[in-house]
């Protein structure tokens, strides 16, 4: 028999590649606070998997819970392509403040430093502005609303339900689109 693993705890870190280490640690350290933590030169071969050695600094900024925002700045590969604008569903950093006041307080800051900070937009659990970093990634900062706690745990009571019906409603549009081999792909690959 063998032992349970130990649960996961939290994200050490998410990491993300930046156009230059320097452009990115003004504006999570200068603008947003954010204690730049490290920054190791490394040369790594990765082997057959990504078939290339790949030399890059990569930064860390820590976050007031001890975990970390990660960059890598790898100047060799790097194209202008990789730095657009991402949608938001598609790739978004979301830091938390204490309170709406605190939020406002922030946009305030950031605009006037001439960041476009919009917002704040309530989403009924949490309140949140948006802006853009260097690289293209869309940067939330949120706060819980005041009985965002309370739905959360509502929402958990039923969240398998939910995604049991939204998967149902959704599958024909998503074969058409990705195919029934690539939903029901589990396991490697």
């Amino acid at each position: 028999m063998s032992t349970p693993l130990t649960p996961l705890g939290n994200v050490h870190h998410a990491a993300y590649r930046c156009v230059d280490a320097e452009q990115t640690r003004w504006f999570y350290e200068d603008l947003l606070g954010l204690k730049l933590a490290a920054a190791f030169e490394e040369d790594i071969d990765f082997g057959e998997n990504l078939g290339r050695n790949r030399h890059f600094l990569h930064i860390f900024f820590e976050l007031a819970d001890g975990n970390y925002l990660a960059f890598f700045d790898e100047p060799g590969i790097s194209k202008p392509e990789h730095f657009g604008r991402k949608d938001s569903f598609d790739m978004h950093i979301a830091l938390e403040t204490e309170s709406l006041e605190t939020l406002k307080a922030w946009q305030d800051k950031l605009n006037a430093a001439g960041k476009t900070c919009l917002g704040p937009v309530d989403h009924g659990f949490v309140h949140s502005v948006y802006m853009y970093d260097p690289n293209g990634i869309q940067v939330e900062i949120t706060c819980r609303a005041e009985n965002g706690e309370a739905i959360m745990v509502e929402e958990a009571a039923h969240a398998r339900e939910a995604l049991a019906a939204w998967t149902a409603k959704t599958r024909p549009q998503k074969e058409s689109v990705f195919g029934a081999e690539r939903l029901d792909k589990r396991g490697r690959g």
